[in-house]
């Protein structure tokens, strides 16, 4: 008689976590109570401010300091001026519930789905970057220039391994600290994925070079426009006076997060059978490396080598153009866009074959881009019921009165939980500095320990958080997120005890 072969429990894939958690998000808005802050924004046409009240209402004032000051908002004007601080900032002490009346079944219903397309629509710009990133790279896969990039590479990185690890995830770190490189990093799987699995490494080796390095990176943030610097200046503080401690925080970070992966990559290039993802070794290099013979003699053709030329060309404008240009997903688009109409005309291959390479490529990566979007809805939900605002209020009420280390060991808890729910660090910094700095000269400290808490927190969370990049970067090497909580929750402790004892030493510093 057969025996009935038990049947392997899997982990839920990136969509049905999304919809599990939007599903959560939901059902948390018919408890939680709907209110708002008032806010104060400049209007760039009428050179004025536009103060919003928490029942919707809006009213116009003078763009001066001594509004401002008026509303307790510590910043300078002219930080609003010069497009410094861009979004609505919200006024202290402004908290307000507000009259929304709750959902019906059906409006609940109505609201998950519509929700859902509503976050695709809003995530348009990063969906097009996606596709289009995906058919440059089927048109460079198309032409064999990986393969033949692999082939000639092969040889140069016998022995010298770990240097991948270390220079990759450095400047990826690096960028991250710098101008919050984040998902600009999903253009660079496609390309290391084979140049990791060809040193003998795994998928998971990938994962953790690229997304604990922008993850660290955006983690620790130094003289990041999009989280410290904005953050400071809603906070009212000079953010140089604290880069000491943060880059030192920085460099102990990045350092410990190289030797984590180095360990673990070393130890599945000796031994296979260790990897978190031996299940899918074989398959993924079968998808990977194409059963490309590195043994045979490289045939690098020049078509070849001018589309990764052109290619890499591509990711140098990028950085350039975010960092110096600020640029975002639809500039960054076109530089693609361009680059992937030069590789079809230099890349050796008929006019049939490049439109299909380059829609082959896209299609490989629709399940990214639709991932993004439905992280967006949760967002939206969030906004539509008004909740998080009342999730800052109780929190803001709950830390006041602690001693200086309690409070800002607590704060920092409080921005993980925050961070779960708002991942945009421009936009938690402008929600949450107003309320969250002045207390910290209620307890006797200085404000700078409230940015570090804020970016800490903020990035710890973004290493599992279902809203952030992980689901994303995951289906980038197609890992379940169970293995990846499996293999970094380890990490995940270290990075909270080096946390804890930074804001501590932060406490004595500033």
């Amino acid at each position: 008689m057969a025996t009935k072969k038990k049947k392997k429990h899997q982990f839920p894939t990136a969509y049905t976590v999304i919809i599990i958690v939007l599903l959560l998000v939901q059902l948390l808005t018919f408890v939680i109570p709907a209110g708002n802050y008032a806010t104060i924004a400049y209007d760039t046409s009428n050179k004025d401010f536009v103060v919003t009240r928490p029942s919707g209402k809006k009213y116009k004032e003078p763009a001066t300091q001594a509004t401002l000051k008026k509303y307790k908002v510590n910043i300078a004007v002219k930080k609003f001026k010069d497009g410094t601080i861009y979004k609505p900032v919200a006024i202290p002490n402004s908290y307000e519930r507000i009259n929304l009346k709750k959902p019906n079944l059906w409006q609940a219903i109505n609201q998950f789905f519509t929700s859902q397309v509503q976050g695709i629509a809003q995530s348009v710009d990063i969906i097009a970057f996606v596709l289009i990133l995906g058919g440059c790279i089927g048109v460079v896969h198309a032409n064999g220039a990986i393969n033949s990039g692999m082939q000639a590479l092969s040889k140069k990185i016998k022995g010298k391994q770990v240097l991948l690890i270390i220079l990759v995830m450095g400047l990826i770190s690096l960028g991250g600290t710098t101008f919050g490189l984040a998902e600009e990093t999903m253009a660079m799987y496609p390309i290391l994925i084979p140049v990791f699995l060809l040193a003998g490494y795994d998928t998971m080796t990938v994962l953790g070079t690229i997304f604990l390095g922008t993850s660290i990176g955006t983690m620790i943030s130094t003289i990041n426009p999009f989280s410290t610097i904005i953050a400071s200046n809603t906070a009212g503080v000079n953010f140089a006076r604290a880069l000491p401690l943060r880059i030192t925080m920085w460099v102990i970070c990045t350092v410990v997060g190289m030797i984590y992966v180095i360990r673990y990559a070393e130890k599945v290039r000796k031994d296979p059978t260790k990897s978190v993802v031996y299940d899918q070794y074989e398959e993924d290099r079968e998808k990977y490396l194409n059963d490309a013979d590195f043994n045979k003699p490289a045939n690098f053709t020049w078509q070849q080598k001018l589309s990764l030329i052109i290619f890499g060309i591509a990711f140098i404008v990028m950085i350039w153009g975010v960092q110096q240009k600020g640029w975002y997903f639809t500039e960054i688009s076109v530089v693609f866009l361009t680059a992937g109409y030069l590789m079809a005309i230099f890349s050796g291959l008929s006019e049939h074959k490049v439109v299909q390479a380059f829609v082959d490529g896209a299609s490989d990566l629709l399940g990214v881009a639709l991932t993004i979007g439905l992280a967006r809805a949760v967002s939206i939900v969030m906004d539509d019921s008004h909740t998080s605002d009342t999730i800052m209020h109780f929190f803001s009420q709950q830390i006041s009165g602690m001693s200086p280390l309690i409070f800002i060991w607590f704060l920092f808890i409080v921005y993980i939980i925050l961070g779960f729910f708002i991942q945009s660090s421009s936009g938690l910094a402008v929600l949450s500095m107003p309320i969250m700095a002045p207390l910290a000269n209620v307890v006797g400290i200085d404000r700078a320990s409230v940015i570090d808490a804020y970016n800490w927190g903020l990035g710890f969370i973004s290493l599992v958080a279902p809203t952030g990049l992980i689901l994303m970067s995951l289906m980038m090497v197609n890992i379940d997120f169970s293995k990846w909580f499996k293999w970094c929750w380890k990490l995940l402790v270290i990075e909270f005890v080096l946390c804890l004892v930074a804001l501590g030493v932060g406490l004595l510093v500033y």
